[in-house]
């Protein structure tokens, strides 16, 4: 599959965010992103691994945009946040985004789409409407979907038996890309939770064990 760079975003620091575009076009596009959370490296390290899986295959013809890193500044400081101290995954303007925080490291910036980083992001989704999104993220392994795409997510429990989730029973999201996503783009979105690293888990292990049913549900029709 062939890929065309876009133009980058840029970060908080100015650094740029890379981001790709397939050449199959159309009216919305299947979204794979990483990196939101600049310490979660495993997330990155899967994504990365299936775009360069799909620079070689012939056979995935889906209408894609990735984005490899989203934080870029709090990935080369193996930081969750921003260079603002903002999580981005709670600073989307989802209909229940607020300022209040449970902890300092969920901080949701002083007003919802303040940072640059989603900023570029929903650019993006205006330019080219989602219609699937898939962001990788680590934590504990869970498949966690918003919007009707609890198939996606059964259909990738089938190959690594990661719990299914539509809700985190004591972990609200409030402007997350998950509450976003299909509220203002009816787009269903799944985040991929990886396993964390330890001395049993390596990066390439937690790639091997998810590499057969991404490959699978982008040479589906689920999408």
């Amino acid at each position: 599959m062939e890929f065309i760079s876009l133009k980058p975003g840029r970060s908080v620091e100015g650094d740029e965010i890379p981001c790709f575009r397939s050449e199959i076009k159309s009216n919305n596009y299947v979204y794979l992103m990483a990196g939101t959370h600049g310490d979660e490296v495993e997330g990155v390290y899967v994504l990365q691994e299936l775009f360069d899986w799909l620079k070689e295959d012939e056979d995935v013809s889906l209408p894609l945009i990735v984005l490899p890193i989203l934080n870029v500044d709090g990935y080369r400081a193996s930081s969750r946040v921003n260079a603002h101290g903002v999580d981005l995954n709670r600073n989307f303007p989802s209909s229940n985004w607020t300022k209040e925080t449970r902890e300092k490291k969920y901080f949701p910036g002083e007003k919802a789409l303040s940072e640059p980083e989603n900023q570029f992001v929903d650019k993006l989704f205006q330019k080219y409407p989602p219609r699937f999104i898939l962001s990788f993220h680590s934590w504990k392994p869970m498949l966690n979907f918003n919007g009707d795409c609890e198939n996606v997510a059964k259909f990738l429990e089938g190959f690594n038996s990661y719990p299914v989730h539509s809700e985190i029973e004591g972990h609200p999201t409030p402007g997350s890309l998950g509450e976003y996503g299909p509220e203002k783009y009816q787009s269903p979105v799944l985040t991929f939770e990886c396993p964390l690293l330890s001395e049993d888990v390596s990066l390439r292990k937690i790639w091997e064990e998810n590499k057969v049913g991404l490959q699978d549900l982008l040479k589906s029709d689920l999408l």
